[in-house]
């Protein structure tokens, strides 16, 4: 599509209805092997994704599992799409077993070249309300890019932070946080399609699973904060089962630096705020 045909697309709205219902969170919670916050209770970070997805037919679908492209996003034929990062501010917390609702708007589309071929990048603003009031802002940057091999090592090692966290993704963990946040994209499941149509490895760990995994690290390591702002951003994907960590290190007050890899460099780095 020509750069005019794109930028038509800005600007275009949706909005979608949900009940946090709790037999979905505790759903969630035994992916996440979390406790399941009562009726009331706040929804622990991120756990949003999980919800506001609107079921499309599987004749609705792309060949990559998605919703077929032209529908609120943009057409991209032709390139795989990945969720590149985002930025989230946390107001209030949204509570499990209410009524809530998401209205999305295209705030900016650019096509770029990297590395890797051209990029096209769309970004996304969610406002989460509930009871008529914003909870949570989030911007979300969609990144599809030409089919041609995806990194697989970074030239920014790991660093040691104050805490650290080991994860194995196993497929059973990929496909269970793809069946609760309703995520057909079959780079998670489908091993022939992931390694023989997208050139990956293996089954890729969700970019969202990798920010919760980092954002709970963070929690668990300093209790008693009040989260502000969460951004992060991908770097390269990440197989299943090999291992990862996730850790951080706060470096001003207020502030703290997060991170996600292994042995061949970051793939994911963040940025928390919080009071």
């Amino acid at each position: 599509m020509t750069d005019a045909a794109l930028s038509a697309w800005i600007g275009r709205t949706e909005e979608v209805h949900d009940q946090l219902s709790r037999n979905l969170v505790m759903r969630i919670a035994a992916t996440l092997g979390e406790p399941t916050p009562a009726h009331g209770e706040p929804l622990p970070p991120l756990w949003h994704w999980a919800f506001f997805q609107e079921p499309v037919a599987e004749e609705g679908l792309g060949a990559d599992g998605h919703p077929a492209r032209g529908g609120f996003l943009p057409p991209a034929e032709n390139r795989n799409r990945m969720w590149a990062g985002g930025r989230i501010d946390f107001r209030k917390p949204l509570r499990v077993g209410l009524e809530a609702s998401r209205v999305s708007t295209i705030t900016h589309i650019e096509e770029k070249h990297g590395s890797t071929g051209a990029l096209l990048f769309v970004t996304v603003q969610h406002d989460y309300l509930q009871e008529g009031e914003l909870m949570i802002r989030e911007e979300q940057d969609i990144v599809y890019r030409e089919p041609n091999p995806a990194k697989t090592a970074s030239s920014q090692p790991l660093i040691a932070g104050q805490w650290r966290e080991v994860v194995t993704p196993t497929p059973t963990l990929l496909f269970r946080y793809s069946a609760v946040t309703f995520n057909g994209h079959r780079i998670h499941y489908d091993w022939p399609y992931v390694t023989e149509t997208e050139g990956y490895a293996g089954l890729v760990v969700h970019g969202p699973l990798i920010a919760t995994l980092t954002l709970r690290a963070f929690c668990r390591a300093n209790p008693d904060v009040q989260l502000r702002r969460f951004s992060y951003r991908g770097l390269r994907p990440l197989v299943a089962p090999q291992a990862f960590e996730v850790g951080g290190q706060i470096s001003a007050a207020g502030t703290a630096q997060l991170w996600a890899g292994n042995e061949s460099g970051l793939a994911q780095r963040s940025e928390v705020h919080f009071d």
